[in-house]
């Protein structure tokens, strides 16, 4: 199984994963950069994951269904165009022979999921949109503080192995403000470097 980050806009992450022959996609806010990877792959899109209504999450949808047939699949609790399967929490999917299990995180919006894949162990996937990034969370548009805090427990009591591939390339300017209010932590200095070296090589910094 390949996973692949695809760049789209400023710093959004599409995520596509694949076996070589089916793929699926989430949260595809362009269209036009996943059908070139689909056309480069010679592979056939499945399922279309959204976490979320923002549209540079979701502007993709259309075109992608339209063009491949593929199913999608997004939050019960959000105004999302139809057709669209609605999942709630703790139901299970599955695709591309994997089992991805949906977690309620609200905060960033009122109804924002998660699809977390424990299939892919040593290093299960968590596909977990603007609630959690690397170095940080989301802002909150929608819901409150103390559900995003809520959101971020339920999440961090995942395996400590588990690839966080949420949808900015948010690393440096998290960890720019998570060193100044903590100078001395040796681990965000270190992650800092390390970081500032993959995108000095035009490289993503997730998953994480």
């Amino acid at each position: 199984m390949k996973l692949i980050p695809i760049p789209a806009f400023s710093d959004n992450y599409i995520w596509l994963l694949h076996d070589g022959h089916q793929a699926l996609v989430v949260d595809p806010g362009d269209a036009s950069p996943v059908l070139e990877v689909l056309r480069s792959l010679s592979l056939k899109l499945q399922a279309i994951l959204v976490t979320h209504h923002h549209p540079d999450h979701t502007a993709g949808v259309a075109s992608l269904r339209e063009t491949t047939g593929a199913r999608v699949f997004g939050p019960a609790r959000e105004i999302m165009p139809e057709p669209l399967t609605r999942l709630v929490h703790a139901q299970r999917l599955n695709l591309l022979g994997l089992t991805f299990e949906v977690i309620d995180v609200p905060g960033h919006t009122s109804g924002h999921i998660a699809y977390y894949c424990a299939d892919m162990a040593p290093q299960p996937l968590l596909f977990c949109g603007d609630t959690l990034f690397s170095g940080g969370c989301g802002r909150l548009f929608e819901g409150t503080p103390d559900q995003m805090l809520a959101s971020l427990d339920t999440l961090a009591a995942l395996p400590p192995a588990t690839l966080v591939c949420c949808t900015h390339e948010y690393t440096l300017s998290n960890l720019k403000f998570a060193l100044a209010a903590d100078p001395h932590n040796q681990a965000l200095i270190d992650y800092n470097v390390a970081a500032s070296a993959l995108r000095a090589r035009h490289q993503p910094t997730l998953p994480s």
